[in-house]
């Protein structure tokens, strides 16, 4: 059984920084692609960052590419999201999500495990 959980959530000021952690336990981690989603209150499930899971393939989301940085460390067994120049509109529960290789895609179904998520809170 594969496990998510994330960490590194908070409360920041607009323009702060933060990076939030994601640990994959259950199964070979370096074997799934992870990607970051977000949820805000009142709307949909949106797509924040991608990377393969040989770390050759990234993608963003136009709403944050420039400011968000998605990276992993397969010893560690751990993705990150490196998150700057935050604004209030970054507010969400961030969700990281790990999907089977053979697999590609940013559409949330094409996941198939899930954290509990980890609440971004930008102040203006």
């Amino acid at each position: 059984q594969v496990q998510v959980e994330e960490s590194g959530g908070g409360v920041v000021e607009a323009g702060s920084s933060l990076r939030l952690s994601c640990a994959v336990f259950g199964r070979s981690f370096s074997t799934y692609n992870v990607a970051w989603f977000r949820r805000a209150p009142g709307k949909e499930r949106e797509f924040v960052a991608r990377i393969s899971s040989d770390i050759i393939s990234t993608s963003y989301s136009d709403s944050v590419k420039g400011r968000f940085n998605i990276y992993r460390d397969n010893a560690k067994k751990t993705a990150y999201l490196q998150m700057t120049n935050l604004k209030p509109e970054d507010s969400a529960v961030y969700l990281c999500a790990a999907q089977d290789p053979s697999i590609s895609g940013t559409s949330f179904p094409s996941y198939d495990y899930w954290g509990q998520g980890t609440q971004v809170t930008v102040s203006s």
